[in-house]
């Protein structure tokens, strides 16, 4: 694949970058220890947008709380301070000028003006806003929440217009007529919505095929941006993960994997059309974006001639000609590209400015970066935090899979996973504090942090034994992460129903989940044929598929017999009716 290699402002850097490696392999791994005073928040990315002008920047800066306006002709950032918690996120400008940011951790949208640098207006819209875009047609901003609300506000202000529930872990909107296409992050699926709110078909990745030493097949996950074409359809970047089975050796995840040698890779597809009939042939995906860590965000030039990446867990930006994608997509291929990285800083954003040149927003130190030689410092505190880092950096600086690789958003990507010798196991979340919850891991084996990391972060990944201080660090990050926020019922009557069906003695739910975390912190047979560790309750709505090996797409399919049954809790009793009742008071945790 060919791409274009930045010199101005970039310098080249490869698997072997000593820059890179240093971070992780110094002789006294509790040296050069950074804190803040709050865990910064875990890193989504795609927060920058050009204006119409051409040249006045808008960046979400989710880590402090405000919005940046820059002029990248000159002058000072201008910085719209948010409340604390915010985390600004998606934003996009309307017709008349306005900018609209979702608020990811405080369930709204902002609308700011822009010239004046000033909100204009402050709307609740659901527990977690993800992705927004606008509608001219309606003059309306379409929001999209994780919990899988897909909500239509008037761009003037005022209540929300429309509520859909299409489907759950929505991310982005692209808009095509009276057409919505809806990405899911987990499983970067693509839901084509029509005028009248009906999901009119789903758009679906193929699975990538390698096809060197190993052999191995790629399944698409983690749809981290997608962002519109200007002939119709839409660029989506994601990861594949390996759903070939994974060898759990001495050498750790890379020696049984294909392709650039990860169990996760990069790509950018092709989501065809709104109005492509539901009977054409699924655009293949583009090969792999070999190297890079945590692609968080994509930006398509004004021309349709160029894509740019920008990978966050190793400091790079990859823009490459999209007939080369097209061309790689059809020949199948996964070859490594060269990749270019930032003098310094974390990118977590790109757009194309009014001149088609690359402007990439960089996370710490904040400051926009234009790919023809310039930068703009944005002032502001420093959110460099050891924790924080240790989750999103590659542990032994030279592979592409960091923590949130597989934990994206601090959560988990969704993907059951063939180990051998273990056999299928389901990513498991970390948010909504997991450290309380020990032992850990599926079987319950590892007894602390310590052993997580010593399994994990270790073995498996190739990182260096973190000292006292960063394991404390790590836990202070995982602790700060938050549970999946569920979205409010449907129905509370059921709610409340279900509730008491979960603590009869009769069904025994409340017996291995009770307490804060529901959970009896032990390992418990539940008609598996092993001991498995009970999990938290707590944001289950968000982790489908369930059980340890992913049997239950549904937490329906969680009380079949193929998938536990009357083994884990005693639902032999209950009527249909009933268990929509329990399964609705599970959904409000």
């Amino acid at each position: 694949m060919s791409t274009s290699v930045f010199s101005s402002a970039l310098t080249a850097c490869g698997p072997g970058d000593p820059a890179l490696v240093a971070q992780f392999d110094a002789d006294d791994p509790d040296q050069r220890i950074t804190v803040t005073e709050v865990p910064p928040p875990a890193i989504s990315g795609g927060t920058l947008i050009i204006a119409g002008d051409g040249h006045t920047a808008v960046a979400a800066d989710p880590d402090r709380d405000r919005v940046w306006i820059v002029d990248l002709d000159g002058g000072e950032p201008a910085a719209v301070l948010l409340e604390r918690g915010d985390e600004p996120g998606r934003l996009v400008q309307d017709m008349s000028g306005r900018v609209h940011v979702a608020l990811r951790r405080a369930g709204a949208v902002v609308t700011l003006d822009i010239e004046a640098r000033s909100v204009i207006e402050r709307r609740e819209v659901c527990r977690a806003p993800r992705g927004v875009a606008y509608d001219a047609t309606l003059d309306a901003i379409h929001v999209a929440c994780a919990g899988g609300e897909l909500v239509t506000l008037p761009a003037s202000g005022g209540a929300a217009v429309r509520r859909l529930r299409p489907a759950s872990d929505l991310r982005d909107v692209v808009v095509e007529g009276d057409r919505l296409l809806v990405s899911r992050f987990k499983s970067a699926e693509t839901l084509v919505v029509g005028p009248d709110g009906a999901v009119l078909s789903r758009r679906t990745l193929p699975v990538f095929h390698s096809n060197g030493f190993a052999n191995s097949d790629y399944a698409p996950s983690v749809a981290w941006r997608m962002a519109p074409l200007a002939g119709g359809g839409a660029l989506m970047v994601h990861q594949r993960a390996m759903s070939s089975k994974v060898t759990l050796n001495p050498g750790g995840y890379y020696q049984s994997a294909d392709c650039d040698g990860n169990i996760v890779h990069g790509a950018v597809s092709r989501i065809d059309a709104a109005d492509v009939p539901d009977n054409s042939v699924t655009s293949l995906p583009a090969a792999a974006i070999a190297g890079i860590s945590l692609p968080v965000d994509l930006a398509v030039s004004s021309d349709g001639a160029r894509v740019a990446v920008a990978g966050a867990g190793n400091n790079i930006v990859v823009s490459v000609p999209i007939d080369q994608l097209e061309s790689d997509a059809v020949n199948n291929k996964c070859r490594p590209v060269v990749v270019a990285r930032p003098l310094a800083g974390q990118p977590v954003a790109v757009a194309f400015d009014g001149q088609g040149e690359i402007v990439v927003q960089l996370r710490e130190p904040a400051a926009l970066l234009v790919l023809d030689g310039r930068k703009i410092d944005l002032p502001g505190e420093s959110v460099r935090d050891t924790g924080h880092e240790m989750f999103h950096r590659p542990p032994n600086g030279v592979s592409a899979v960091a923590c949130a690789s597989c934990h994206p958003e601090g959560h988990e990507d969704g993907r059951t996973w063939d180990f051998d010798p273990v056999g299928l196991r389901r990513t498991q979340a970390l948010g909504g504090g997991i450290l309380k919850t020990a032992p850990l891991h599926w079987s319950g084996d590892l007894q602390d942090l310590a052993g997580l990391m010593g399994e994990v972060f270790v073995t498996r990944m190739g990182g260096t034994k973190p000292g006292a201080r960063r394991l404390d660090l790590v836990a202070r990050y995982l602790d700060s992460l938050p549970a999946f926020p569920a979205s409010p019922p449907e129905d509370d009557a059921a709610v409340a129903r279900g509730e008491v069906l979960f603590h009869d003695k009769k069904v025994g739910c409340a017996e291995c989940h009770g307490g804060p975390m529901l959970t009896n912190n032990r390992n418990e047979d539940v008609g598996k044929g092993e001991l498995l560790q009970v999990p938290s309750l707590i944001g289950i709505s968000g982790r489908a598929p369930f059980m340890h090996d992913g049997c239950a797409a549904t937490l329906h399919d969680r009380f079949d017999p193929a998938c536990g049954g009357d083994d884990h809790g005693d639902v032999s009793a209950l009527t249909s009716v009933q268990l929509d009742d329990l399964v609705a008071y599970l959904e409000s945790l």
